[in-house]
């Protein structure tokens, strides 16, 4: 916790969901907690391994040590629900969830949390806009990317450009009041098998609004990682599938 125990401490808690990341991993953490530890605030890395079949856990927690951060296991149930764990455990003023491949550089966390204030409790990256970039990225996942979004706003979130980007800020509490609120991917969430991309995101913005937060975005940098877990074809059946669940939810006034 960047030398300072205290809970009270603690101005950022940065969120990494892991699935059989032994790879990358450890780069990654170099790079966020070389870059952590020289801000002038109180920090935690909290890396949840979704139930990962290779080295993840260890590697975080060795990577870890001296008080950065902690690991939570948790069983496989995929990216939703490991953030899902990871955003209630976390003891922050604020509280970050990004990808552990580093498509959006940790370098912009304090850009974004500036920007986190009691109007604007909730911020989210953004692939979209004056200032943002995308690298790299294959040009039918982007044109299936704004198909996608054009749906999501028509029925769930108007407003916001892009809601699946894996770089989002919430104020404490705000963080605790939207993700003890999930419904599609909560505590009894089923154990799946292989990498599982949904469309939790959207959920977690629509219970944001309706939670009476406003959700902002900032434009970011964004690569394309040549080892993305995305699977074009199933991940946007679960997107459709979890958009309509979210739009049917909140008809029936679950949200609220």
């Amino acid at each position: 916790m960047n030398g300072d125990s205290e809970i009270d401490l603690l101005k950022l808690s940065v969120v990494i969901p892991a699935y059989n990341e032994s790879a990358r991993l450890p780069a990654t953490l170099d790079i966020v907690l070389s870059y952590l530890i020289t801000q002038p605030y109180g920090f935690e890395v909290i890396v949840v391994d979704d139930g990962s079949s290779d080295t993840t856990a260890d590697i975080a927690t060795y990577r870890l040590h001296g008080g950065f951060g902690r690991v939570l296991r948790e069983p496989h149930r995929g990216k939703a629900a490991a953030v899902r764990a990871g955003m209630l455990a976390a003891n922050g003023a604020y509280v970050l969830f990004m990808d552990a491949d580093l498509a959006v550089p940790v370098e912009e966390v304090d850009r974004i949390m500036a920007l986190v204030t009691d109007t604007n409790p909730v911020v989210i990256g953004s692939r979209e806009g004056t200032g943002s970039s995308r690298r790299g990225e294959p040009a039918l996942r982007h044109i299936m990317g704004r198909v996608n979004n054009w749906l999501v706003q028509w029925l769930a979130v108007p407003g916001i450009n892009d809601t699946q980007c894996g770089f989002k800020m919430f104020r404490l509490d705000a963080a605790q009041a939207v993700f003890s609120r999930l419904r599609l991917y909560g505590p009894d969430s089923p154990v799946v098998h292989g990498a599982r991309v949904t469309g939790f995101d959207v959920e977690v913005l629509l219970i944001a609004r309706r939670c009476g937060y406003r959700v902002l975005e900032c434009p970011v940098p964004w690569r394309y990682g040549t080892d993305s877990k995305v699977n074009p074809i199933n991940d946007t059946f679960y997107n459709l599938r979890d958009l309509l669940q979210v739009w049917f939810n909140d008809r029936r006034g679950y949200y609220r």
